[in-house]
């Protein structure tokens, strides 16, 4: 009987601290958010996920005229808070590895296409266009001085849009981990990271759609580390002269991608470094791509390419152990 007591009581006090499955959700950045953790404390840490995106827009939001991102584009120096330091020593650091194809200079050229913050539709812009806004773009034309960020011509301008949303996920995967949270799926816009397990004891599964293997159809990437950013063509593009012109523009030619790719999505220890090369990944191809992958194994990335081949059709191909469990 002390034995069934003793038992009883053991299993009441697991159970007081069993943890509770727990979702955050709603809109920041301009896009969508969802958190998912687990947790003993059910008091809602949603009024501190939200201040922290907007100290992060205060730093990185183009759309704000007082955010750091905005003066600097305006006087060409400023004095960089933590967040903007990391996100532009991260971008620098991708430009360097990638020879200039991710550069967060390129704002100049994503406003002249009509992908800005002012968007327009005038069409494909002339040649002589793109060679006049180029004179402006170069992630060399930038400089880091302790605590400074300055510009060395008039009219350089960053736009950091292409690894925030990355970097603001690690962010509140941080601020989980600092409240004793070791098991969470963090997702903003699309750019997620994970760490330990679900509620079942299961890892994270985040849905991959194949298309060459049905609409709809999904594989999942087991996940209880790391993180997975996606870039697609499909979103924001325009149509002329029989060719589409999406968003992602390349910073060395000045020309809006409009290759055979769909999609490209990519693995890696973390979300910043994920939302970064998935830019540089699409502007490179997939052949190219997924050899960049195995040339830079230190960098630890996977990508899987969803594309058209020559005839149209839809295929994939992707780098070694993709989907195997993180």
């Amino acid at each position: 009987m002390k034995g069934l007591l003793l038992l009883l009581s053991i299993c009441i006090t697991v159970s007081s601290y069993a943890q509770k499955a727990i979702t955050v959700s709603g809109k920041a950045q301009g896009t969508y958010y969802v958190i998912k953790y687990l947790s003993r404390d059910t008091v809602s840490l949603q009024p501190e996920i939200e201040g922290l995106f907007k100290q992060i827009d205060r730093s990185l939001s183009l759309y704000l005229p007082s955010s750091l991102i905005s003066r600097f584009n305006k006087s060409g120096k400023v004095i960089m808070d933590d967040h903007m330091r990391t996100v532009i020593k991260k971008a620098q650091e991708v430009s360097r590895v990638t020879d200039g194809l991710f550069d967060i200079t390129v704002k100049p050229l994503v406003d002249l296409w009509g992908f800005g913050v002012e968007r327009h539709n005038n069409g494909k812009p002339t040649p002589e266009a793109i060679r006049r806004t180029l004179r402006h773009v170069g992630y060399q034309n930038l400089t880091l001085r302790s605590r400074y960020l300055l510009k060395k011509e008039p009219g350089v301008e960053i736009d950091c849009n292409g690894i925030a949303q990355g970097y603001t996920s690690d962010v509140i995967a941080k601020f989980l981990l600092s409240r004793g949270i070791s098991n969470y799926l963090v997702d903003v816009g699309g750019e997620l990271v994970a760490l330990g397990n679900n509620e079942k004891g299961l890892p994270w599964s985040v849905g991959i759609e194949r298309l060459e293997q049905g609409a709809g159809h999904q594989n999942l990437l087991m996940m209880t580390s790391g993180a997975v950013a996606t870039s697609g063509n499909y979103r924001r593009f325009f149509d002329e002269g029989g060719t589409r012109f999406a968003h992602t523009i390349n910073p060395r030619t000045g020309e809006a991608v409009h290759n055979n790719i769909i999609t490209v999505t990519v693995t890696a220890p973390d979300a910043i470094t994920a939302d970064a090369y998935d830019n540089a990944l699409i502007l490179l191809g997939v052949e190219k791509g997924l050899d960049f992958i195995r040339d830079h194994p230190k960098l630890k990335l996977g990508a899987l390419y969803i594309y058209k081949d020559a005839d149209g059709q839809v295929r994939e191909k992707y780098s070694e152990g993709f989907f195997e469990q993180r």
